[in-house]
């Protein structure tokens, strides 16, 4: 049965523990009602923009004071907020094809665990009848996973944006959303390479010829991933540039492939990343099945307060997060 229309929305549904307004609105209004009804498709919150009639996008998109008409409409400001910043963290957005999870956690606290499987350990051998099996122990980290906030300061005044399109103040917000991406894949990167304070810094491999890439270099870092699969390549600017002026990478067929499909030709089958990040005479191969985890201290967090009594003046938007590494062995570095 319908109810999206006699829902009431205030501020204490934001501190409902580990739910965002569009969790808890869902709770309230399950999405499963409305299938075959011309609110399909919509989730908890877009309904609630349809109730108040609020186009935050496209042709005849609202000014900002729209979501001012009433109590319950302002109260749904900091959601929009907080969907807009994600949606730019989205675009921009790595992060997924690099960690093999992502744990989520209510604290500020957490100790990962971690395998260290020696040579032998990696071979599953016979197990004769009666003789003991092959352990492979896990254990927690000594040191914590090191989360940090990242975040931007909303400055500006409600009389300055009242009568702003909703659209545009979206890109704004999509903005921030893609610079607090940038920082979360630069802790990302410096974890890939030194570690996370536990003893398991990125293993470096120096190329044949110094200061240059040869496929030659991406084979052995192949190679000595092993018995990781090499699926990820994370490269700066420079490195990209020199891998994809190499001539295995230029050639006839790969070509064709990619005039055909749009699909880039990468090296040895794996994903090729731009990560301008990673500091210059390093590239990262990596398994990304088993390499990263990224620790989330909560979602996008707004000073809901403020935007709600529309005091837009230094109002904060942040997120927290932190990455540990699950196998030492499963990312290396090229170093030319």
């Amino acid at each position: 049965m319908a109810n999206f229309e006699n829902i009431s929305i205030e501020k204490g549904m934001y501190q409902t523990r580990g739910k965002s307004l569009s969790d808890v609105l869902e709770t309230l209004d399950p999405s499963e009602n409305y299938a075959g009804t011309s609110l399909e498709g919509l989730d908890a919150f877009g309904r609630q923009l349809k109730r108040f009639d609020i186009k935050v996008s496209g042709k005849g998109s609202d000014c900002v004071e729209k979501f001012f008409q009433t109590s319950n409409s302002a109260a749904l400001f900091p959601e929009y907020v907080s969907r807009a910043v994600k949606q730019g963290m989205e675009q921009a957005d790595i992060i997924p094809d690099i960690v093999a999870t992502v744990t989520n956690i209510e604290g500020m606290d957490y100790r990962s665990i971690a395998s260290v499987p020696s040579e032998d350990d990696k071979t599953l051998k016979i197990v004769a009848e009666g003789a003991k099996i092959p352990q492979t122990v896990v254990k927690t980290q000594e040191n914590l996973v090191k989360l940090h906030k990242r975040g931007r300061m909303l400055v500006s005044s409600y009389e300055a944006l009242r009568f702003q399109r909703l659209d545009l103040f979206t890109v704004t917000l999509n903005q921030i959303g893609a610079y607090i991406r940038r920082a979360q894949l630069k802790d990302a990167v410096d974890v890939l390479l030194n570690g996370d304070g536990n003893n398991n810094p990125c293993t470096v491999i120096d190329v044949e010829n110094s200061g240059n890439i040869s496929y030659k270099d991406l084979l052995k870092l192949w190679a000595d991933l092993n018995p990781y699969e090499l699926n990820t390549i994370l490269a700066p600017t420079d490195a990209m540039q020199t891998i994809l002026s190499m001539d295995e990478m230029k050639d006839s067929t790969a070509g064709l492939n990619f005039q055909g499909t749009g699909k880039m030709v990468t090296p040895l089958g794996a994903t090729l990343l731009h990560t301008p990040s990673i500091p210059s005479g390093k590239i990262i191969g990596l398994d990304k099945n088993c390499a990263l985890e990224m620790v989330q201290a909560g979602d996008i967090v707004t000073d809901y307060d403020k935007l709600i009594d529309r005091q837009l003046e230094r109002a904060a938007i942040s997120c927290t997060a932190g990455f540990a590494k699950i196998f030492k062995e499963s990312s290396k570095a090229l170093s030319y």
